[in-house]
């Protein structure tokens, strides 16, 4: 008699509305619960990965807890991405002593540790990695290592397997069953998938319009002078480009020059800029609509993080809230990114022999 064949189940920390979570599940993996401390995300989580939603401050929440809701018998997998912002160079360097802004990752140890899962990993960016700043990440390997995992450490650009934006991310790979590593990249820059690949059939709209067939389709609505400098903005271009009367104080001053994106055009040929939590927004950095007057949609921000179209970010009948909305595309992993995390735990796996 063949032997039952194992589940892989995920626990999903940090999750917000559950980006890493939806690329897993896509992948075959069954998802158990995700914690967040932002109750908003509890109808998109939920609903999009059948799992059960803690709203739950991580700093309180019990390795047992965690442990009781896997079956037993099954591949345990505990992922997450600690909220990124205080691991910016930014942070580091002003808020050096605001210790509640880093601890985050340590809370992840803690449970890692009382849990003990077949497999970990955790995303999060780069600059995580500069241990002079803050050792977080270096601590929270030797956590990992000390109760018995493999460790593996990789910087991703996103567009190196198929997510259409610049993004680059660092994913952690822990293992107890011995070496693992993420998959090799997908996609070469000749075969990169651009702006124009993910956003260039959708209906054309007008700043502050909503389109008639997908209300998700929405872009925020440009005042006068924002609308000027839009039509001012070339190809390609930004506020380098336009009239002196049209340029803000702060980017005449010496200081305001190295922010040369903000305001820009995106390209057709070329991936989007990192989506962000402000990425509707004109002002907010390259995130203006190549060639339509406007910044982009909250459709076009949830296409290029890999949303697909079915993903539903709030419950039917409720209005969509844009500073809600922009938040949680911003704040998530994409769930391309999740699913090329949970294929590469796969076939780590099948290497093991354990499924």
């Amino acid at each position: 008699m063949l032997a039952e064949k194992k589940s892989i189940e995920v626990i999903d920390l940090f999750c917000g509305i559950g980006g890493l979570s939806y690329g897993m599940l896509q992948s075959g993996m069954k998802i158990v619960a995700g914690f967040d401390i932002d109750k908003t995300c509890q109808y998109a989580y939920e609903h999009n990965n059948k799992a059960k939603f803690f709203y739950e401050d991580i700093k309180k929440v019990e390795g047992n807890f965690v442990s009781n809701l896997y079956h037993k018998t099954s591949v345990k997998v505990l992922a997450g991405c600690a909220p990124c912002q205080p691991f910016s160079a930014y942070a580091f360097k002003l808020k050096e002593k605001d210790s509640n802004k880093y601890d985050l990752l340590y809370e992840f140890g803690r449970i890692a540790a009382a849990v003990l899962p077949e497999i970990i990993t955790m995303e999060n960016v780069p600059h995580i990695m500069n241990f002079k700043l803050k050792p977080v990440l270096k601590d929270f390997v030797a956590t990992l290592e000390s109760n018995g995992y493999k460790v593996s450490i990789n910087k991703v650009f996103c567009p190196d397997y198929g997510i259409p934006q610049a993004r680059k991310r660092l994913v952690l790979l822990a293992s107890r069953y011995g070496e693992i590593e993420l998959m090799p990249p997908t996609h070469t820059p000749d075969k990169y998938v651009t702006v124009k690949d993910t956003i260039g059939t959708l209906p054309p709209i007008e700043s502050g319009e909503k389109c008639k067939t997908d209300p998700f389709h929405v872009s925020r609505a440009l005042t006068s002078k924002n609308m000027q400098r839009i039509k001012a903005t070339p190809y390609g271009g930004g506020w380098k480009d336009w009239d002196e009367s049209l340029k803000l104080e702060c980017h005449k001053k010496e200081s305001g020059k190295q922010f040369g994106s903000v305001y820009g055009r995106m390209k057709w040929d070329a991936p989007s800029p990192t989506m962000t939590t402000y990425c509707v927004g004109l002002g907010n950095g390259r995130f203006g609509h190549p060639e339509q007057n406007r910044a982009i949609s909250l459709r076009e921000a949830a296409l290029f993080q890999t949303f697909p179209f079915e993903y539903v970010f709030f419950p039917k009948g409720e209005l969509v809230c844009m500073t809600k909305a922009s938040r949680y595309i911003g704040n998530a992993v994409p769930p391309l990114l999740g699913k090329v995390i949970a294929e590469s735990i796969k076939q780590h796996l099948n290497k093991y022999n354990v499924l």
